[in-house]
C-alpha cells in the first residue's frame, strides 16, 4: 500500500522514462537553522538528481558555509533563473537573495533570518505561479524568527495559502510507516473542536484522497479519527461530536465512492495504519496525528501541503537552533522531501 514507492524513478507522477524531470524550488529555510546544512547534502545527493532539478531559493554565501561545516565539496553556483540552471554532480544552483550578513550567527533567534525565510518561500511562490518550477521543497523555518521579521503567519502552510491565493488548504504528513492529513493544525485543542464540522471534513478527505490518487494509489482507503477517546464509544466520552461533526461528512464521501472509515478511535487507527490496513488517517486536530507520526518515523519524515496549486513538501523537522552550525544535522528528511516533490509534481513541457 505504500504509495511513495510505488512511482517511477523519472520524478514525475506517470512519467516516461524520456520526459524531463520536474524543476523544483527549494527555500534555504531559516539561515541560522539546520536549513542550510540539510540543504547542501541533499541535493548532492545522485537520487536527487536523478528525480529532479533542484534550485535552492536562499543565501549562496550561507550554503558554501554549510558545505564547509560538513566537509563536503561543491560548486555554488548563483542563477538568475531556473531556466538557467545547469545540472551536474557536485554543483548546486541558487538563485541567490543575498539577504544573510556573513557573520550570522548560527543557533540564534534572528528578525533577519526570520525576514529572509519568508521572502525565500514569496520568490519560490512565484516561480510556481508563473510555471518556473513545478514543485516547492522547503528547509525548515522558525516561526518566532518569522514573527521577528514582520511576517505573522502560524507557518508555511498558511503562508503559502495566503501566498498562492489559496482559502483552505491541508497539512498531510508522510513516513515510510504511516500518512496522516489534518482537519485542523496550528490552533489551540478547544478552538479546533470548536472548528471542526462536517464540511470541513469531507473537504479534507478529498484533499487527502486526490493526493494518494495522484502519488500512485488509485483507490486509497482512509482512516477517520474520530475527536474523543474511543471515538466518543457510542456516547459515553463527549456529547455526540463524532455523530454531529465527522458522520454526516463520511456519509456523503463514501455515497461519492471514496473508502473513507470512521469515526475511528485514534489511539488504535495508527496501530493499524502502520500494519497496513489503511493508506491514510485523517487526524482532527495537530498532536492527534503528529505524536504518532514523530513516533513512527520522524527522520524519514515528510510533510506536504495539499490543496495548492503546487505540490509544495517540507522536512517534519525544524530549525534545530542547538544543534545548528555543528555540521551533523540528518539530511534524510531534506532527501525524503525532495524525492516526494519530485514525485507529485507534474511532467514540464518538453
Amino acid at each position: 500500500m505504500n504509495a511513495s514507492t510505488h512511482l517511477a524513478s523519472t520524478g514525475a507522477s506517470g512519467a516516461d522514462a524520456g520526459a524531463p524531470l520536474p524543476l523544483i524550488a527549494v527555500t534555504m529555510g531559516d539561515g541560522a537553522g539546520i536549513g542550510p546544512e540539510v540543504v547542501v547534502p541533499a541535493l548532492l545527493d545522485p537520487d536527487t538528481l536523478r528525480r529532479c532539478r533542484p534550485v535552492v531559493i536562499g543565501d549562496a554565501e550561507r550554503l558554501r558555509q554549510a558545505a564547509r561545516l560538513r566537509d563536503i565539496s561543491c560548486e555554488v553556483v548563483t542563477v538568475a533563473t531556473p531556466g538557467e540552471a545547469v545540472f551536474t554532480p557536485g554543483r548546486i544552483n541558487v538563485i541567490d537573495l543575498g539577504l544573510l550578513p556573513a557573520d550570522l550567527p548560527w543557533g540564534t533567534l534572528s528578525p533577519v533570518a526570520g525576514d529572509a525565510a519568508y521572502q525565500y518561500v514569496r520568490t519560490a511562490a512565484e516561480l510556481a505561479m508563473n510555471g518556473e518550477v513545478q514543485g516547492i521543497c522547503t528547509a525548515p523555518l522558525n516561526k518566532e524568527a518569522l514573527h521577528a521579521g514582520g511576517h505573522v503567519y502560524p507557518g508555511h502552510t498558511e503562508l503559502l495559502a495566503r501566498l498562492t491565493g489559496v482559502e483552505e488548504v491541508s497539512m498531510m504528513l508522510a513516513t515510510p510507516t504511516v500518512k496522516v492529513i489534518h482537519v485542523t493544525t496550528h490552533i489551540g485543542l478547544i478552538d479546533a473542536v470548536r472548528k471542526i464540522e462536517p464540511g470541513l471534513v469531507e473537504r479534507t478527505v478529498r484533499r487527502g484522497h486526490e493526493a494518494m490518487v495522484r502519488a500512485g494509489t488509485p483507490e486509497p482507503v482512509i482512516g477517520v479519527c474520530g475527536i474523543n477517546p474511543h471515538a466518543g464509544e457510542n456516547g459515553l466520552f463527549g456529547y455526540g461530536e463524532e455523530e454531529e461533526k465527522i458522520v454526516p461528512a463520511l456519509e456523503v464521501l463514501r455515497a461519492d465512492g471514496i473508502d473513507a472509515r470512521g469515526p475511528l478511535p485514534a489511539d488504535t487507527a495508527f496501530f493499524l495504519a502502520g500494519r497496513g490496513d489503511y493508506d491514510l488517517i485523517v487526524a482532527m486536530y495537530h498532536d492527534q496525528g503528529h505524536g504518532p507520526v514523530k513516533v513512527l518515523g520522524l527522520e524519514a519524515g515528510v510533510n506536504l501541503t495539499v490543496g495548492l496549486p503546487v505540490i509544495r513538501t517540507s522536512v517534519d523537522h525544524g530549525t534545530a537552533f542547538d544543534i545548528a552550525g555543528t555540521g551533523t544535522a540528518d539530511a534524510g528528511s531534506m532527501i525524503e522531501a525532495l524525492r516526494q516533490a519530485a514525485e507529485m509534481s507534474p511532467t514540464p513541457a518538453r
